[in-house]
């Protein structure tokens, strides 16, 4: 064996140096990383023994090469890198030609119809030449006749159901080929440059080139939902991340994570300069009268100004440009990931997909809460305990018991545990009676006016078991000397400040089947004649 290769040297070496020169690889997308604005595209090429240049094409042109980065197996050296660009009409897409493959074929399909169609109105032609059922020629037998006639109906009849089919199947055919005609125009008008990578390399072995780069134009957000159990007072809590991205090049079964990081913005830290300050004397006086020109004629009306087109290289930008990825905010010191489960698909038109991430159930604590002064309805609220790890602000789904009640905006820093209002409960009725107001002055020769209110607050609980209420109250708040205000409660509320909020007192009882809770509020204020004061009751 080695006496032959030794024989045949010069012509091996050329085979492994044509075979070395190879084709463009297949690099496949292998994981993704997606930031707020931006991702990074990781694709694995595999090399076998003694290759010395490996070219990846059909990327992309607008990432920025800087950004390049290729890690080898071991037993692979890496040398030079070169990338070239080409223009979209010297390299249609792979998804161009696919298109217009299925495009022909639909069209020959067509043609073959159309030409089964011709020979059947060539028969039906024929057939509409044979002498009617009533001519007879002279010594034409009886029975010949009949056969005849039968033979012409068959004929007919398959005639025509023939071109009927071939009719619609032409149609359907037109429609098919109208739709595959709108998507390839549309691909065409998103058409991009494309860019190639080269990669030198010295394989003594095979292994894997493993190519990132990072390019704009993706995100995603936090979302999340939850679903309320009333029966078992707990909440099941998916977290979910909302990815969309316009980079050029669809995402098929890829590895994806998501990350808090931004590597868009400058790693570079502020260089401070020195601060200097300048003291100019004051400039003599000038008489701008010697300075101003000699009258003259009035100059024409301007033109008027261009409007303004943006232009990116040699091409208008369109609105399909102008795609802005969605950005989640940040909220650490450093960066969070969060890996998405099994493989993702995400095509490259700018769509918004969910994708799940994780799931846990929560212990709650359920309430009704009733603000009467603002809203005659009842609430039900779940407060549970945050869980532990990094929690994102983003949109909540809402449901109860299986039911949709609606969206909320979570605030993940506002407070400490987790609190959210899953719909009205109409099984808990509120009233509001005006007991009294009084509008006037504190006294005969007073400069002061004087305004007393009272209110009666009945809240009745429908419900066959006991719940948890709690009666919020906004009472009015001074927030000058002139004003003072005089506030009567009955009963007493339990808090006075509720969540550290100025005024806002709160009720809390447990309601049996059947019961109701009356709350009696009245506020005395007293404030200046002269001026306006505002929010008054």
């Amino acid at each position: 064996m080695k006496s032959i290769a030794a024989a045949g040297s010069p012509l091996l070496s050329l085979l492994l140096a044509q075979s070395a020169l190879a084709a463009p690889a297949d690099a496949p997308i292998a994981a993704v990383t997606v930031y707020p604005g931006s991702a990074t595209v990781e694709r694995v090429v595999q090399v076998k023994p003694g290759m010395t240049e490996v070219e990846i094409a059909g990327l992309p042109a607008n990432f920025d090469t800087r950004t390049v980065r290729v890690q080898a197996s071991n037993g692979i050296q890496l040398g030079r890198i070169v990338t070239r660009d080409t223009s979209a009409a010297e390299a249609p897409g792979v998804r161009e030609a696919e298109l217009e493959q299925k495009l022909q074929a639909m069209r020959d399909a067509r043609d073959v119809l159309e030409v089964e169609a011709q020979a059947a109105n060539v028969v039906r032609a024929y057939l509409e030449k044979l002498p009617a059922a009533g001519e007879r020629t002279m010594g034409t037998d009886g029975k010949a006749i009949a056969g005849a006639i039968d033979a012409v109906r068959h004929g007919a009849r398959d005639t025509f159901s023939q071109i009927q089919r071939t009719q619609v199947q032409v149609r359907d055919m037109e429609r098919k080929i109208a739709a595959l005609q709108k998507e390839l125009d549309r691909v065409r008008s998103g058409a991009r440059d494309q860019r190639s990578l080269t990669i030198a390399v010295a394989a003594r072995q095979g292994g894997a080139l493993r190519v990132a780069y990072q390019v704009n134009g993706a995100g995603w957000k936090p979302a999340y939902r939850a679903t309320l159990d009333t029966t078992t007072s707990r909440i099941e809590l998916e977290r979910m991340a909302v990815v969309s991205q316009k980079t050029g090049e669809d995402w098929s079964g890829v590895a994806m994570k998501l990350s808090t990081g931004q590597p868009r913005l400058s790693p570079q830290a502020p260089e401070p300069q020195p601060h200097l300050l300048a003291y100019r004397p004051p400039a003599p006086p000038v008489d701008h009268r010697a300075l101003l020109p000699p009258l003259a004629a009035p100059a024409p009306a301007p033109a008027p100004m261009p409007q303004r087109v943006s232009v990116a290289g040699s091409a208008l930008r369109s609105a399909d440009d102008m795609y802005i990825p969605p950005i989640v905010e940040s909220q650490g010191n450093f960066d969070t990931e969060f890996d998405v489960p099994g493989k993702a698909d995400l095509a490259s038109d700018g769509r918004e997909i969910s994708l799940p991430l994780s799931r846990l159930t929560l212990p709650v604590a359920q309430r009704i809460r009733v603000v009467p002064k603002m809203n005659q309805a009842a609430f039900l609220m779940a407060e549970a305990e945050r869980p532990s790890g990094v929690w994102l602000s983003g949109d909540v789904q809402l449901l109860r018991d299986g039911a949709y009640v609606g969206n909320t905006q979570w605030n993940s820093r506002a407070t400490e545990k987790l609190q959210w209002s899953f719909g009205r409960d109409e099984l808990v009725r509120v009233t509001v009676d005006r007991a009294g107001q009084q509008t006037g002055s504190a006294g005969f020769l007073s400069n002061k006016g004087e305004r007393d209110v009272a209110d009666v607050y009945t809240i009745a609980s429908h419900h066959k078991t006991p719940v948890a209420l709690e009666v919020l109250e906004p009472a009015p708040v001074s927030t000058s000397d002139e004003i003072k205000v005089e506030t009567v409660f009955e009963p007493q509320p339990v808090v006075r400040d509720w969540e550290r909020r100025q005024g806002v007192a709160a009720w809390e009882k447990t309601l049996a089947p059947g019961e109701s809770l009356k709350i009696k509020v009245r506020y005395n204020i007293r404030y200046p004649k002269e001026g306006t004061v505002s929010g008054l009751p």
